[in-house]
C-alpha cells in the first residue's frame, strides 16, 4: 500500500512537470539588424575618392564670368560654429592671406549654400565672406602655382583658414597633404571684363591710342540733367588713371559726370533699382568726364536691347557707345 501511494505521487509530479514545460514558449534568437542606407554621420572622415580620375592636374581653372551678386540668400549674415559672419555684398576687391584647407568625398553631391552641387573634381572653393557667386585666384607661394575658383559655398570655420578648396583645386595647387599658406584675391567685374585678371596680360583691354565712336540710340533725346557735363573740362590725370579702360564692344552709356564723384553715386543708385545690371556697370574715364556704363556686349542689338530695359526702369534715354 505505502509503495503504490508513492508511485502514485512520483506519477502526479512527473505530470505536473510535463504540463509546466508545454506551458513555456521556447526562446526565440533576437532579429538581426539592417543596415539602412542614410546620411553619412557627422563623424565621417573626410578625404579623397578611392579612383579619383586620372586627367584632373588637366581641368581648366574657372572662366570668371559677369554673374550678379545675389541679394541675401547665401549672402545674408549668419552664424557658424558660435561666430558671426557678415557677407560682402558689393563688387569690390578683396584680398587675404591664410590657410587654405579642402573638402573632397564627405560633401561630394551635397547641396553648397549657392544651392549648387557640390563637385570635389570641379574648380570651387568655399570661402566664409565672399559674394556668391564669385571669382577668385588662389595661389600657393611655396610652389608659385595659382588657380582660379568659383566661390559657391561657405567655410572654413577653422581659426586661421581662409579658404575650402575643391579636391581637384587642391591638387593643383599642390595642397593636397593637408592645410597650408596661400594667397588669395577676389576677380572683380572691371577685370573680368577687361580680362586683366589673366595672367602676363590685360587681356582684351582697349589700346592706349583707341578711340571711341558714340551714337545715340534710335530717336535718342538728350539725357536728364543728371547726365549732362561740360566735355570740354579736362580731369586731373590721376583721376582718370583711377578708373579703368572699358573693353571693346558695345556699351550702354547711363551718364556722364564731371566728377568721379557723382559718377560713383549714380552707379550705386542704378545698383539699387536694377540688380541684374550690376555685374555690367562700370565706370570708365576719358579726358574731362567719367561715365558709367553697361557692357561690353557683343552686338549693337544686344545693347539697344539692354538700353531699352534701363529706358523703361529708370525714364532716362541711354546713349550706345561703341569702343574698338
Amino acid at each position: 500500500m505505502r509503495t503504490h501511494r508513492v508511485l502514485l505521487h512520483a506519477t502526479l509530479w512527473l505530470a505536473l512537470a510535463l504540463l509546466a514545460g508545454c506551458g513555456t514558449a521556447p526562446s526565440k534568437p533576437a532579429p538581426a539588424v539592417v543596415a539602412r542606407p542614410g546620411p553619412a554621420p557627422s563623424a565621417e572622415r573626410d578625404g579623397p575618392d578611392a579612383n579619383p580620375p586620372s586627367d584632373l592636374s588637366g581641368v581648366p581653372d574657372a572662366e570668371p564670368r559677369l554673374e550678379p551678386i545675389r541679394s541675401g540668400g547665401p549672402n545674408k549674415p549668419y552664424e557658424a560654429l558660435g561666430r558671426d559672419y557678415v557677407p560682402l555684398t558689393e563688387d569690390r576687391a578683396f584680398s587675404e592671406r591664410g590657410l587654405a584647407s579642402w573638402y573632397g568625398k564627405k560633401f561630394h553631391g551635397r547641396r553648397t549654400a549657392s544651392g549648387e552641387t557640390y563637385n570635389m573634381y570641379a574648380m570651387t572653393a568655399a570661402h566664409p565672406t565672399l559674394p556668391i557667386p564669385s571669382y577668385a585666384k588662389v595661389r600657393n607661394p611655396a610652389n608659385g602655382r595659382e588657380v582660379v575658383v568659383r566661390i559657391n559655398d561657405r567655410g572654413p570655420f577653422h581659426t586661421g583658414r581662409i579658404v575650402d578648396l575643391s579636391y581637384t583645386a587642391a591638387l593643383k595647387l599642390g595642397v593636397l597633404r593637408g592645410v597650408a599658406p596661400v594667397e588669395l584675391s577676389r576677380i572683380t567685374f572691371d577685370e573680368i571684363r577687361s580680362g586683366s585678371w589673366r595672367k602676363g596680360g590685360a587681356g582684351d583691354t582697349v589700346p592706349p591710342d583707341a578711340t571711341a565712336t558714340e551714337f545715340a540710340a534710335a530717336n535718342a533725346t538728350p539725357a536728364a540733367p543728371i547726365v549732362g557735363v561740360a566735355l570740354r573740362e579736362t580731369a586731373p590725370a590721376d583721376a582718370a588713371a583711377a578708373a579703368p579702360r572699358p573693353a571693346r564692344g558695345f556699351w550702354v552709356q547711363l551718364g556722364a559726370f564731371k566728377q568721379r564723384d557723382g559718377a560713383d553715386s549714380f552707379h550705386r543708385r542704378v545698383i539699387a533699382d536694377l540688380d541684374w545690371l550690376a555685374p555690367q556697370l562700370a565706370v570708365s574715364a576719358d579726358p574731362g568726364v567719367f561715365r558709367l556704363q553697361a557692357g561690353p556686349y557683343a552686338s549693337r542689338d544686344e545693347a539697344q536691347a539692354a538700353a531699352q530695359r534701363v529706358r523703361d526702369a529708370l525714364q532716362l534715354v541711354p546713349v550706345i557707345v561703341e569702343r574698338r
